[in-house]
């Protein structure tokens, strides 16, 4: 074999292999992303923000309960009854990667002060549900469904019913309703992400300063052998313009990491039934800490609005 030949064939298993090690290390970013434990967000959800105390919602009358994925894993959770514990009106909550159910509270206090009876959930890979990855929607989507499911089963099918969901919970949460089935009477869609894909270019931008190619394709190759998926197949944007029911679309106006042209196009995506907040103040997942009055108020313009009988 010629010189040039052996080179030739030394820098190409050079060049695969480095994008291999890029593809290997950027889907594990994706898939296994790094969780708070329960003593950091509680630090942040109780003590920074303020939002909730842990003894009040310790007191709280709740009944645990486990679902089954129908991935194969448990999905774990809380009932929290209203008051008076007849209510017939429902809000389950989905919340963001890393975090888990405690980080719904604060959102869960809005709804149980409406006279709503609350259903918190871990997510999978997070808090007590199993999962050996996380999908920002493609598989999450599917056990919101399951959690539907049993809510409706459970206290009728006739019951009123809304989901709330921040970053990727609202992300999982429109794409259930616009992909999966629009089984609820009203979605809560707080600073989701539009498609998966542009999310990425955004982190690789601002977070790395990387180019997007080949990055991005190589990491979409590795996800799909490793977890079953395209990075094209993970897009609330894909399934909006089905969502039938009405949706209350939130972002902070400076948020970085998740930008909020991303749910400006989520909003003129839905045809109707829609309301949009950006808020003035905060940062990621921060629309109603740091804005909290204005998040009440939207919040009851959007229930008086569309679901009236909910108020």
């Amino acid at each position: 074999m010629k010189l040039s030949s052996k080179i030739l064939l030394t820098s190409s298993a050079a060049a695969a292999g480095m994008l291999s090690a890029v593809g290997l290390r950027f889907s594990s970013k994706i898939m296994y992303s790094k969780k708070s434990t329960d003593e950091q967000i509680i630090e942040k959800e109780t003590k920074v923000r303020q939002l909730f105390t842990m003894q009040e919602f310790e007191s709280r009358k709740k009944e645990s309960f486990t679902l089954q994925s129908p991935f194969g894993y448990p999905i774990n959770g809380f009932y929290i009854p209203a008051d008076p514990p007849s209510s017939k009106k429902f809000m389950i909550f989905c919340h963001g990667v890393t975090v888990n159910l405690l980080t719904s509270v604060k959102y869960a206090r809005l709804f149980l002060n409406r006279g709503f009876n609350v259903i918190l959930y871990d997510e999978r890979r997070h808090g007590q549900t199993g999962g050996r990855t996380t999908s920002y929607g493609y598989y999450e989507k599917d056990d919101l469904a399951a959690v539907v499911h049993w809510v409706r089963e459970r206290f009728g099918k006739k019951s009123l019913l809304g989901i709330h969901g921040e970053s990727m919970g609202a992300a999982t949460l429109l794409q259930y309703a616009g992909l999966v089935e629009d089984a609820a009477d009203f979605y809560v869609a707080d600073c989701p992400f539009s498609d998966l894909n542009a999310e990425l270019r955004h982190l690789l931008k601002t977070d790395y300063h990387l180019p997007q190619w080949p990055i991005l394709p190589v990491t979409g190759l590795f996800l799909r052998l490793r977890d079953g998926y395209r990075i094209s197949q993970v897009s609330p944007l894909l399934g909006v313009a089905n969502i039938n029911h009405p949706v209350l679309f939130i972002h902070s106006k400076n948020d970085p990491f998740i930008p909020a042209r991303m749910t400006e196009e989520l909003y003129r995506a839905k045809p109707d039934k829609k309301q949009l907040f950006i808020a003035e103040n905060g940062g990621h997942a921060c629309s109603y800490a740091e804005n909290r009055d204005a998040y009440e108020k939207v919040l009851d313009r959007f229930l008086a609005e569309y679901v009236p009988e909910m108020v």
